[in-house]
């Protein structure tokens, strides 16, 4: 791990220009270029909040204006799901990386990492600014965002290694993770409250690791509780996210020497 860190600090000035060309990339050939990587996510928001506000009159939520609690959820989920995804296919669009140049390959699904960071990172600093003109000034609480955005990158970072590995060899990879983000949508706290499924279910939900970082979000923006308030929550996280970075390191270790004959 000691030497996987020094290897992002030595590689930093590429990475980020990895980072940046990916993103150009992505919407090259696009009037609007780069823009739409955040007006996609803000679409999707205002045809929601159109939807349940406007359509099925959504309630506030616990006296809660519904479209802050629904940022509050969509947008780490909009973060993790992008992140996955491209951290999935990051070795086979970068296959030249692999194949012709002498390149740290478990450094590329960091690289899928930051573009998506870049662009949640504006939409953290969006979100502040709707609470505030919502008439909430700012709490220390909201400092703690950050943290969730630090446990979100590890847990993606063991995903994506696990993923990116594996999709070298079985290209059906890529699919399956897409069919698991739409289930991983709904099945996810983010349009309900985990408080309307019945109490001998809901351990079941909380299982799923990415509940914590739903539910921190929300903690840290709208009900002002830390996160080592529910300190067996965050246990279970951590050896979660650190299980998945383990198993992550193994898989890629032990296919990495196939890429290139592969590809």
């Amino acid at each position: 791990m000691l030497e996987f860190l020094k290897a992002i600090f030595r590689n930093r000035t590429l990475l980020w220009s990895l980072t940046k060309s990916g993103l150009k990339q992505r919407y090259t050939g696009n009037f609007l270029g780069i823009a739409w990587a955040f007006i996609q996510p803000t679409a999707t928001i205002l045809i929601f909040w159109f939807v349940f506000q406007v359509g099925f009159k959504s309630k506030p939520v616990q006296n809660f204006p519904f479209i802050l609690w629904l940022v509050a959820g969509m947008f780490p989920w909009f973060f993790i799901a992008e992140s996955l995804s491209n951290g999935t296919n990051s070795i086979l669009s970068n296959s030249f990386l692999v194949k012709k140049v002498v390149f740290r390959v478990n450094l590329l699904p960091i690289v899928s990492l930051m573009s998506a960071l870049v662009i949640h990172l504006f939409f953290i600093f969006f979100m502040f600014a709707m609470f505030i003109y919502y008439g909430y000034p700012p709490q220390i609480y909201w400092l703690q965002v950050f943290y969730y955005v630090f446990a979100t990158s590890v847990l993606l970072l063991g995903l994506s290694w696990i993923t990116s590995s594996v999709v070298v060899f079985f290209r059906d990879m890529g699919q399956f993770i897409s069919i698991i983000i739409q289930f991983g949508f709904w099945l996810t706290p983010i349009f309900w409250g985990i408080e309307r499924v019945p109490a001998q279910y809901g351990w079941i939900i909380r299982l799923n690791p990415v509940v914590y970082i739903i539910e921190g979000y929300r903690n840290s923006m709208i009900y002002h509780k830390w996160f080592w308030q529910d300190m067996p929550m965050t246990i279970y996280f951590w050896i979660c996210t650190l299980s998945l970075v383990g198993l992550g390191v193994f898989t890629f270790k032990k296919l990495r020497p196939h890429f290139a004959d592969v590809l």
